[in-house]
Order: C-alpha cells, then sequence, then structure tokens
C-alpha cells in the first residue's frame, strides 16, 4: 500500500512539473515579437527574366525560390535588416 501511495506522489509531482513547463514555453513564445513587416525596402540584385517562384517564412527569415535569369536559385533574407545572408543554386 505504501509503494502505491509514493507512485501516485509521484506521478502528481510529474504532472503538476509538466504543466508548469508547457506554461512556461507557451508564456515565452508569446512573448517574442514577430516581424510583420521588413524594417528597410528589400532589393534583390537579379538579372531580368527572374521570377519568385516560391516563399517560405519563419519569424526572422524569408527564404525565396527563384527561377529565370539563369539556374534556379534559393535567397534567404534577414527580415529584420533586409539584407540577403545567403544565396544557393539548385542542380537541374
Amino acid at each position: 500500500m505504501r509503494g502505491l501511495m509514493v507512485a501516485v506522489v509521484a506521478m502528481g509531482v510529474l504532472i503538476v512539473a509538466g504543466v508548469t513547463t508547457i506554461g512556461v514555453v507557451i508564456a515565452r513564445r508569446a512573448l517574442v515579437p514577430v516581424p510583420t513587416t521588413m524594417a528597410t525596402d528589400a532589393v534583390l540584385d537579379e538579372p531580368a527574366g527572374t521570377r519568385i517562384a516560391q516563399i517560405a517564412a519563419s519569424p526572422d527569415r524569408l527564404v525565396l525560390r527563384l527561377e529565370g535569369g539563369g539556374p534556379d536559385r534559393v535567397v534567404m533574407m534577414d527580415l529584420r535588416t533586409g539584407q540577403v545572408v545567403g544565396r544557393t543554386g539548385l542542380a537541374r
């Protein structure tokens, strides 16, 4: 009987700790500001005929898949500054 009581108390403590952890994680994520627009105008230095084929966004990055005007490529931009932070070509 004593073993059952210890198990019940331990599980109760684990449940309270888990709920507290989930609450803290949710609160932290809610307090992180998500930029809705770029801080500055962004200019892509791409050749004529380039078009944006796909866009993906994260809280601080914008990823563009570009087609035309040369080989297909991916450009990553910082949403806070509007600067290009990475480029890579795609093989066909």
